[in-house]
């Protein structure tokens, strides 16, 4: 079989562009803003966010994101929009399970809710940085070695059934190595300062809690991209798109911490649902010469399973909370 012929009708299956260099610079621009913009003038003194501003605010994001579609979409073409939005909603669903994992670093260090969006920001400004790196390296070995996708697709299909199991939200803090190393290499204080990351004592730099939680976001981050990356590049593999879908929908993660970050027993079947997220991208890819979905397929299957995922979760929750709250009330003979 002539491996140059394959990968050449692999690449036709996804949208052909050239986009300048320019455009990267405006992306880049972009994201930049909203960045600082959030931080200066919507977050710029600590406080805690409600539940309420947490939904405004995700809501906007989301818009934002969306509306990133419709100018590929005038710009580029819809099969250009259309790969961006699977890109958006993969990344987006495979994230909440990161967002719980926040929940458990935020509780182990009982970090106030007042100085989380800070954490949180510098988290997601690295996270941006190392999924840039990711993205590309993922691409280039593509590009290079056809036979890597058949790996990203039987890694993929081995991470949905992880997830699936709940074995990838299952964090301990504690037993992290990046934490042990941090903490013996890295002068520290078990104080809060504020929301600073590091603070000065008698003439001595050294680091807060707060440092160690950025740690532990970042090194946790790289574990979450690591399944996040390969399973968008099956469906797009033009680094604008890829890089453009992960930051967008990456930049609304913090407003979604805080409106989800108590919801983790309520979404009994979030890790199935995404299990079956990754394994229907594996699967795409170890059968890409085979069977070629096209990109509203793939966004379509992507967002009922996320639909179904979310809809039987509350639905159970509902069936069965009533039951455990009456054997909770109970009272306990003597």
């Amino acid at each position: 079989m002539n491996l140059a012929a394959v990968a050449a009708g692999r690449a036709s299956q996804f949208a052909d562009v050239v986009v300048p260099g320019w455009a990267w610079g405006v992306l880049v621009g972009l994201i930049a803003m909203l960045l600082i913009g959030d931080l200066l003038v919507v977050h710029r003194t600590p406080h805690e966010i409600s539940f309420r501003a947490a939904v405004v605010e995700s809501a906007v994001w989301i818009g934002i994101g969306v509306a990133f579609a419709g100018v590929l979409g005038w710009w580029l073409g819809g099969g250009v929009a259309g790969e961006y939005l699977s890109g958006y909603l993969i990344e987006k669903s495979l994230s909440v399970d990161n967002v719980f994992v926040w929940a458990v670093i935020f509780g182990y260090f009982a970090v106030p809710a007042r100085y989380q969006f800070r954490v949180l920001f510098w988290g997601i400004f690295g996270a941006l940085l190392l999924r840039a790196t990711f993205i590309f390296a993922g691409v280039g070995l593509l590009e290079t070695f056809d036979w890597v996708l058949y790996v990203f697709g039987a890694f993929l299909l081995y991470t949905a059934l992880k997830v699936a199991r709940g074995v990838a939200a299952d964090v301990h803090p504690v037993h992290n190595p990046v934490l042990r190393v941090v903490r013996r290499v890295v002068p520290s204080t078990v104080e809060y300062d504020g929301q600073k990351l590091f603070s000065r004592r008698t003439g001595a730099l050294l680091a807060t809690p707060l440092f160690a939680v950025l740690v532990l976001i970042e090194s946790t981050d790289v574990v979450f991209a690591v399944d996040s990356i390969p399973a968008v590049l099956a469906v797009t593999r033009e680094p604008f798109i890829v890089f453009a879908s992960n930051a967008f929908a990456i930049l609304g993660l913090r407003a979604l911490y805080f409106c989800l970050a108590g919801m983790a027993d309520r979404l009994r079947y979030l890790n199935r649902g995404l299990g079956v997220i990754l394994a229907f991208v594996g699967l795409k890819m170890l059968l890409a010469e085979v069977i070629h979905l096209p990109t509203a397929v793939s966004l379509g299957v992507v967002a009922a399973v996320l639909a179904i995922t979310v809809v039987a979760s509350l639905l159970s929750d509902r069936r069965h909370r009533p039951i455990e709250n009456e054997e909770t009330n109970q009272e306990v003979p003597t």
